[in-house]
């Protein structure tokens, strides 16, 4: 029996708890901070994550076996190197990358700069700085619009800009170094080529030297209907993805995933975790848009309840490099998951609703994200942006969203929103 500490709050960690906690392996499941929904299923926990010796001390009191890494910004900041660097910690596994390896998300300049490296296909770029924005200036000048500008280092998912007038471009470049509007993100800003075809998210697990491959999703992570308005966190997806089919498939894997894998080996930089390739289909090729290192969410929500192997297996593989022994079964059903969210998010929103409707939901599974608990009475209440995801599986992708969108209908709380569009750019 395995004693897991999760680290992160939102869907995803709901998602990996709800399938975690199915597996004879598991333990005691601690999630800090969690939610309301894996606070059903684990015990939450608040820990101060750049406090190392509560860490430490939490870790070694509840004598966990491995922990379990969510979102980006705690690999970034090299949590698993401070494992490996403290004698007593150094034995438990943590699945997700070393500071090194976290670079893949945490550094666009050196995403691009190993992409290139690898021949892995991606956007040509330039990088710029803050003492060459007047070439930076000429270099938007010289490119057709529409224009992209990426922030170089994480931007809680606002760092992408696509702009189609030249002013706009340099003006915006200009507030990225000059006045760091993306704060230190911006420090280095990567000019790309703009890229035109229809993305998806490709998901693998690996400790190094092996992967396998889960399943893949399509995430829509604009506010509005017909994928208009300001970028989200994601407001749901789907799996599986109609145009990625075997042959497509194949493609990603020996010219991307592949070359990725071995990319990482000749580098010499150890990784055991999520790689999520950000891809988009031109024609009939696949591109990198970005690298992340770690589970998507939404896919998360959509991607983890098609997997039925066990996933504590997975992971045990992933921390004993045993990887290559195991093998991962798919359920060949559709599933979607639609996000429910607050008002006026992405931008200002209120908290503290009561969320009506949780218990009238069937043949659904619900992940929460911006939820908590109040106590002594157990309401739930919202408590971020986006709250819940409503996840349910069909024959195929229509019958999976039909019965996604009648549940979401019984749930209620002041302001809700959800886009009732999900799939639409998959139906020709």
């Amino acid at each position: 029996m395995v004693n897991v500490l999760l680290i992160g709050g939102g869907g995803r960690e709901h998602a990996l708890t709800w399938k975690m906690v199915q597996s004879s392996k598991i333990g005691q499941l601690y999630i800090a901070p969690g939610n309301a929904g894996t606070g059903k299923i684990g015990i939450n926990v608040t820990i101060d994550f750049n406090d190392m010796r509560a860490v430490k001390t939490f870790v070694l009191l509840h004598k966990i076996d491995m922990v379990i890494v969510g979102p980006e910004a705690p690999l970034v900041d090299g949590i698993h190197d401070r494992f490996l660097a403290d004698d007593d910690l150094k034995l438990i596994p943590v699945i997700g990358p070393c500071k090194q390896g976290a670079m893949l998300e945490g550094s666009k300049d050196f995403a691009n700069a190993f992409m290139k490296k690898y021949g892995i296909p991606t956007a040509d770029y330039k990088t710029f700085t803050k003492d060459t924005l007047s070439d930076g200036l000429l270099y938007l000048a010289s490119k057709n619009p529409p224009y992209v500008l990426k922030a170089d280092g994480l931007a809680a998912g606002k760092g992408v800009l696509i702009l189609n007038e030249l002013e706009e471009a340099q003006s915006e470049l200009k507030a990225m170094l000059e006045e760091a509007k993306f704060g230190s993100a911006s420090r280095k800003v990567i000019i790309e080529d703009f890229l035109d075809g229809i993305e998806l998210s490709v998901f693998v697990l690996t400790d190094g030297k092996s992967y396998v491959i889960l399943p893949e999703a399509k995430d829509y992570k604009r506010i509005g209907e017909g994928d208009t308005g300001l970028n989200t966190g994601g407001m749901g997806s789907i799996s599986p993805v109609a145009f990625a089919d075997k042959s497509f498939m194949q493609k990603i894997e020996r010219k991307i995933i592949k070359p990725t894998i071995e990319g990482l080996r000749k580098e010499k930089i150890e990784y055991k975790g999520f790689i999520f390739f950000g891809l988009i289909k031109v024609k009939d090729e696949p591109y990198v848009i970005e690298y992340n290192v770690r589970m998507g969410d939404p896919e998360a929500e959509s991607v983890i309840p098609r997997i039925k192997s066990d996933i504590m297996d997975l992971f045990t593989g992933i921390a004993e490099g045993t990887l290559a022994q195991k093998t991962i079964d798919i359920d060949p059903r559709h599933t979607a998951a639609v996000f429910l969210v607050s008002g006026g998010y992405p931008e200002a929103y209120e908290k503290g609703y009561v969320i009506n409707g949780l218990d009238q939901v069937d043949d659904c599974i619900l992940f929460h994200a911006g939820t908590k608990s109040e106590e002594p009475n157990g309401e739930v209440k919202t408590n971020g942006g986006r709250v819940l995801a409503v996840c349910s599986y069909g024959e195929n992708m229509e019958e999976a969203l039909k019965t996604a969108y009648k549940n979401a209908e019984k749930i209620h709380f002041k302001d809700i929103y959800y886009r009732k569009d999900l799939g639409f750019d998959l139906n020709a």
